[in-house]
């Protein structure tokens, strides 16, 4: 049986353990794995390790010793309750190993859960799960988590008040960010919530998620966005406390800019653009550049953004004007523009 789609996290969420073996493939090596530790510990539930009942199998093992497989697979426990064989890293080689022990499997004997990297279409471990009418294929593609994955990693971790806007938050959130990053997110973020009733706020995830650049990088181009001259020398002369190059601060702000002005280009308004733009914006940060966007208007923003690259060629060049006072310069006429569409 081959799993597609959503039926694959829903799967991997609950697998069924009458069925002799599941094989979890995919060219992310963390996304197989988080997969991987999700499937084998449904299968097992808790304590599985100090039990006993999961056994673990080098896939290049296979090859020089085939029958430890189907030892592992038909002895007996110590401990009552299911077991789980994981054949990691498993090779095309050791596909005769796992057919000679899905032939001889047998109720109550322990699930084959197999992980392997990216596998090609005339991969031995396809031909064998493919076709097999009681084991599983499950292809695991670079896609995001979904809704309802997400929805249940929230759950398994005890957070069950989530509000629509804060779901909408994680969901760009989890476009954002690896699987495993996201995933410790997630985690941390129940952590903070242990023991408060009140729902998760869209600004709680804008405080627990990873920075994608420095805090004060994105402090100052905000205040040159927002007009704030008076914030803005201080602010630079922290910046410049830091040793930040000019050449970092052009690209933030050409970035910061050139996501205004696609959000106030989109037809349904500077909302519903800045729901559409990638990276993804969320939280306090993407109302905050909602009303940037609204306030600056398409022209001036075009005009900002052609002074940004302007400068841009200019710091790249072989000019002998000192950097960081031309990116300065070019700031603080940004802060002190005119909005609208004037």
């Amino acid at each position: 049986m081959i799993l597609k789609g959503a039926e694959i996290a829903r799967y991997l969420a609950r697998p069924d353990p009458t069925r002799p073996a599941l094989l979890i493939y995919g060219q992310d090596a963390m996304r197989v794995a988080l997969k991987r530790a999700e499937a084998v510990a449904a299968l097992t539930g808790p304590g599985a390790e100090e039990e006993m009942r999961l056994t673990r199998i080098p896939g290049s093992d296979l090859r020089k010793d085939p029958a430890a497989l189907l030892d592992a697979v038909k002895a007996v426990g110590f401990f009552p309750g299911p077991r789980v064989v994981l054949v990691d890293d498993a090779p095309d080689a050791s596909a005769p190993a796992i057919s000679a022990a899905l032939g001889e499997w047998k109720i109550g004997d322990a699930v084959i859960v197999a992980a392997a990297g990216g596998l090609g279409k005339t991969s031995a471990l396809r031909k064998l799960f493919e076709p097999h009418p009681a084991a599983v294929t499950a292809p695991i593609y670079d896609d995001p988590p979904g809704e309802e994955e997400i929805g249940r990693w929230l759950k398994d971790a005890g957070l069950t008040d989530v509000p629509r806007d804060a779901m909408k938050d994680l969901m760009a959130l989890s476009r954002a960010l690896d699987p495993g990053d996201f995933r410790q997110t997630v985690e941390k973020i129940a952590l903070y919530k242990l023991g408060d009733p009140a729902p998760l706020a869209p600004a709680e995830i804008a405080a627990l998620a990873p920075a994608t650049i420095e805090a004060e990088v994105d402090e100052l181009i905000d205040c040159v966005a927002d007009g704030r001259a008076r914030e803005f020398g201080a602010l630079m002369r922290r910046i410049e406390g830091q040793g930040i190059l000019p050449v970092t601060l052009c690209i933030a702000a050409l970035r910061h800019f050139r996501t205004l002005h696609a959000a106030t280009a989109d037809p349904g308004g500077a909302a519903a653009g800045m729901g559409r733009v990638r990276p993804p914006v969320f939280g306090p940060r993407r109302d905050r550049m909602i009303r940037q966007a609204q306030g600056w208007g398409m022209r001036a923003l075009e005009d900002a953004i052609h002074q940004l690259i302007e400068t841009d060629l200019t710091l790249r060049s072989s000019s002998r004007a000192p950097a960081m006072a031309l990116m300065e310069r070019v700031l603080i006429r940004l802060t002190m523009m005119p909005r609208g569409n004037r």
